[in-house]
């Protein structure tokens, strides 16, 4: 029933959380099985999920970069098509329902002209039925989802001619509305992802406080392609707090070696690549103001040169001493304005504050 050579024409397809958990069929399932809170789906396995987004993707608006098509088997009930809109947007989107109903006269229309060519005219028996579609809108913004969730709160006077309408309601899951212990009780992949989707600052990771076992029961049963998916959920995580690749890729090798416990154990929670640059900006402006200031009294060109590189060298080295000390007495819990008091620039002090927040 699937073609083969349709093309894609969404040309705007992300690497998101959502996106990478239900391209995969293992994630894919346990989200049915352990988190959709439909008894239908309390035995999906990864081999009962068929991707069939390809051959929907012209109905996907550009916009809408995540949105996938999934056939489910259920034994009991023959195929199942489910639909999965994965919304990605900072603000809620009101007009979702309508959208979600086009999608699905889409599939239902695409079916019946499947079954049209291996049965002229079946579409029009007493006995046809179209599969069921189960929409469901994976909603990962922390603000609060205040869209119509049936169709009919969309439609003019629906109270007066409901009977003569079309209505349907979709399953909305707000990533935002999951327990933390919850989550960490699962004790599954899509849990640590969808953990991993949650945090919105650098500390976030730390306050987790994740069990070690927590991590060893993830290492151990998951497959190879799932690790992979993790490995890129936790290097986009990384990114937007501007850790350098280099990092990136020795903190993720401990998932490719299925060492997740020791993923984030020197992770000190804060933008590194930031401290780090502010301590050799402070270490070059102090390096060559003493080369200079060393260079006009000796009054020599050698002595200028020298002077600048031992200060760089020196203030660089100093800086970064700096930058670490704060860092720690930060952490340890003692008051700015006794760090300042103590001798430290209050400009210093105030920037890596900043970069803790």
């Amino acid at each position: 029933m699937v073609k083969e050579n349709v093309k894609i024409s969404n040309s705007k397809v992300r690497d998101s959380g959502a996106k990478l958990i239900f391209e995969n069929p293992t994630l894919c399932s346990q989200f049915l099985r352990e988190y959709s809170g439909l008894e239908i789906f309390k035995n999906i396995q990864p081999e009962d999920v068929e991707d069939m987004t390809e051959r929907f993707a012209p109905m996907f608006t550009e916009e809408r970069e995540a949105d996938v098509v999934k056939k489910v088997k259920i034994p009991e009930l023959g195929d199942l098509f489910l639909i999965t809109l994965i919304e990605h947007k900072s603000s809620v989107d009101f007009n979702v329902g309508m959208q979600l109903l086009r999608y699905m006269v889409y599939i239902w229309e695409d079916y019946e002209k499947n079954m049209e060519g291996l049965a002229r005219g079946i579409s029009k028996t007493k006995e046809f039925r179209y599969p069921p579609i189960i929409p469901i809108v994976y909603y990962e913004d922390t603000a609060e989802w205040t869209s119509a969730i049936r169709l009919k709160d969309r439609i003019l006077l629906s109270d007066t001619f409901g009977e003569y309408l079309p209505d349907y309601q979709y399953l909305l899951f707000r990533l935002q509305d999951q327990d933390d212990e919850e989550l960490i009780e699962k004790q599954d992949e899509i849990s640590f992802i969808m953990l991993m989707n949650r945090m919105r600052d650098v500390n976030a990771i730390n306050r987790l406080n994740l069990p070690e076992e927590y991590f060893d029961e993830i290492s151990r049963k998951s497959p190879e392609d799932v690790l992979r998916v993790i490995e890129r959920v936790v290097a986009a995580y990384l990114r937007q707090f501007h850790v350098s690749e280099d990092e990136i890729s020795e903190l993720t090798g401990h998932v490719r070696r299925r060492k997740m416990g020791q993923l984030f154990e020197h992770f000190e929670g804060f933008d590194l690549p930031a401290a780090r640059e502010k301590a050799k900006t402070e270490g070059r402006a102090e390096g060559r103001a003493e080369g200079r200031a060393e260079g006009r009294a000796e009054g020599r060109a050698e002595g200028r040169a020298e002077g600048r590189a031992e200060g760089r060298a020196e203030g660089l080295a100093e800086g970064r001493i700096e930058v670490i000390d704060i860092l720690k007495r930060v952490r340890a819990g003692e008051a700015v304005e006794d760090i300042i008091a103590s001798g430290v620039p209050e400009e210093t002090v105030n920037e890596v504050v900043a970069v803790l927040r």
